[in-house]
Parts: C-alpha cells; sequence; structure tokens
C-alpha cells in the first residue's frame, strides 16, 4: 500500500514574514502540498486547484486597503466549495471576531502567537481524522 496523497494547503496572509514562515513550517512536514496567497483574489482564482484546507487571514488589507478581507473571501470560498475547511487565522484577540467567524461557517479560529503552528496541525489532524472516519463510514454503509 503507497503513501497517502499529501494534504493540498492554501495559505492565505498579507504577512509576507508570517506567510512564509508557516509556508516553511507545513513544508517541512513531508504531508502537504502547500501554495500560498498575499490576497483573497489570488486564492480564490486558485480554487480550480480544490485544496483540502485553507489558512486565511482575517484581514487581508496589508498590500491593497481594497482587497477583500479575510470574511469576503472565506464567504467567497464557501460559495466555491462549502465542505473546504478554512481555518481563520488572526493577530486579533477578540472574541467577537472568533465569533464572525464561526458565523461565516469557519471551521475554527486561530491567534497568532508563538503557538498557532502547533493549533493549527492540530486542527489539520482533526478535519483529516474526521474525513478518514467519513469515508469508512460511507464505504460500510455501501455494503450494508
Amino acid at each position: 500500500m503507497g503513501n497517502p496523497p499529501p494534504i493540498k494547503l492554501y495559505l492565505v496572509d498579507d504577512d509576507i514574514v508570517f506567510l512564509k514562515s508557516l509556508e516553511i513550517d507545513f513544508t517541512s512536514k513531508t504531508d502537504f502540498e502547500v501554495h500560498s496567497f498575499q490576497t483573497g483574489e489570488d486564492c480564490l482564482a486558485a480554487m480550480s486547484g480544490k485544496p483540502d484546507i485553507i489558512i486565511l487571514d482575517y484581514l487581508l488589507d496589508g498590500l491593497n486597503p481594497m482587497a477583500m478581507n479575510g470574511i469576503e473571501t472565506l464567504d467567497g470560498i464557501k460559495k466555491v466549495d462549502n465542505d473546504i475547511p478554512v481555518i481563520m487565522l488572526s493577530g486579533q484577540d477578540k472574541i467577537d471576531v472568533a465569533v464572525n467567524c464561526m458565523h461565516h461557517k469557519a471551521y475554527d479560529y486561530v491567534v497568532k502567537s508563538e503557538t498557532a503552528f502547533l493549533r493549527l496541525e492540530r486542527n489539520i489532524a482533526n478535519v483529516m481524522k474526521s474525513r478518514k472516519m467519513e469515508t469508512q463510514l460511507e464505504w460500510y454503509m455501501d455494503r450494508m
């Protein structure tokens, strides 16, 4: 039996230093295929690549104050494919921001901090575990 295909991960953040840091962290893991974007518009234009998971910054206004913000991008992603888990990421540690993200169907909300990468990894592991269980359940139900 071969190795499972890598997890196709889209990273979207206008903070190039943080984006590169995440990219390096995830590409050092052999089970990720990482694609990075600095704008929501670029991410949405690449949705035909069918990502497994998207990590999306909340603000996205560093390059262009008129660019789509994270919530607008999240809504656009959900219009393309409602089943793609989107983990929102922000430097804002405010409950109302997190609640807003969840109302827009984000999978989770992670605050940028020294533990952010570990929380993102744990979220991705949970998503993949759930998908595996769903696949196994579907296989079982098809045989009944």
